[in-house]
């Protein structure tokens, strides 16, 4: 699977963005809305990451691994400051 996120830095007029890179597994949630169980290899780095720079905690998800293109498309036609999650 694939998640995103997509910010904007205020203060300084640009947005960022956030790839990574995990896999559903098949443990089962009491919740209500869309959610999922997600294994992250090196989850406390990626954690850290998201505090330090101040990404908010909703992504949005899919079930395919389209982290390298959308990655490509946003740094190279769009310019963006992307940071991209890898293990």
């Amino acid at each position: 699977m694939s998640f995103a996120r997509f910010s904007t830095d205020d203060l300084n007029g640009k947005i960022l963005d956030m790839w990574v890179k995990g896999s559903f597994t098949n443990d089962s949630l009491e919740t209500f809305g869309g959610a999922g169980v997600v294994r992250i290899p090196q989850l406390q780095k990626l954690l850290r990451y998201i505090c330090e720079n101040g990404f908010e905690h909703h992504v949005a998800a899919n079930f395919s691994t389209v982290a390298g293109a959308v990655h490509e498309a946003a740094t190279r036609y769009f310019g963006w400051d992307v940071h991209w999650h890898k293990a």
